[in-house]
């Protein structure tokens, strides 16, 4: 299985996960290679919510990374603005007591409306979806997860998700693109872009 994968304008590199320290130290190597910088050198700040941006001359990129599990995922894009989101897989028994509670409405009753052993699965890729969004945003779960719905395209609830509406903050539902995959057996990920108005 692979390790690395290209989305368009964004690629994303797995790496091993050191448990108890934070992701930055762990990214910054490869992140500064990615983009011929010393690693003490890289123009890489926090905001005022803690989101990590990249700055001139690398104003046109955006990067982020998660980590669960014993794995990180490090993204990076050009003209967007991106958020990466990975979960390892493990049993949720309060999967769907979490999504009436913090999920859109329809969300939840999708959810609902699954066989028992369909809706860990589902409820996972929902949350990773939504989170990968709302970093891209970079205001986290704060912001709210029911300010966003996520739907499968088509019948089947396997199908590619889909954003179907967003709070106005979040930009234009119709503009971002989300991929979902699994980065490697027991994992689930997602990456969220919103690409910049081209001037």
């Amino acid at each position: 299985m692979s390790d690395a994968w290209n989305f368009g304008p964004v690629r994303v590199q797995a790496l091993p996960y050191q448990a108890g320290v934070r992701g930055e130290p762990q990214v910054r190597d490869l992140l500064a290679r990615w983009l011929q910088q010393a690693p003490d050198a890289l123009p890489l700040a926090r905001d005022d919510y803690g989101r990590p941006r990249l700055h001139a001359p690398f104003h046109d990129h955006d990067a982020g990374w998660s980590h669960s599990g014993e794995r990180l995922l490090l993204a990076l894009g050009r003209d967007v603005t991106l958020g990466v989101d990975l979960e390892r897989q493990r049993p949720r028994p309060r999967a769907l007591e979490l999504a009436e509670r913090f999920f859109a409405p329809g969300e939840a009753r999708l959810l609902h409306a699954l066989a028992p052993e369909l809706r860990q699965t589902a409820f996972l890729r929902l949350w990773c979806a939504k989170e990968a969004l709302l970093k891209a945003h970079g205001r986290g779960l704060s912001f709210g997860l029911h300010r966003l719905e996520f739907a499968p395209q088509g019948d089947h609830p396997s199908a590619p998700l889909q954003l179907l509406a967003c709070d106005a903050a979040l930009g234009d539902a119709a503009r971002w693109q989300v991929r979902e995959w699994i980065p490697q057996e027991g994992y689930l990920a997602a990456v969220a872009w919103y690409p910049h108005l081209s001037t």
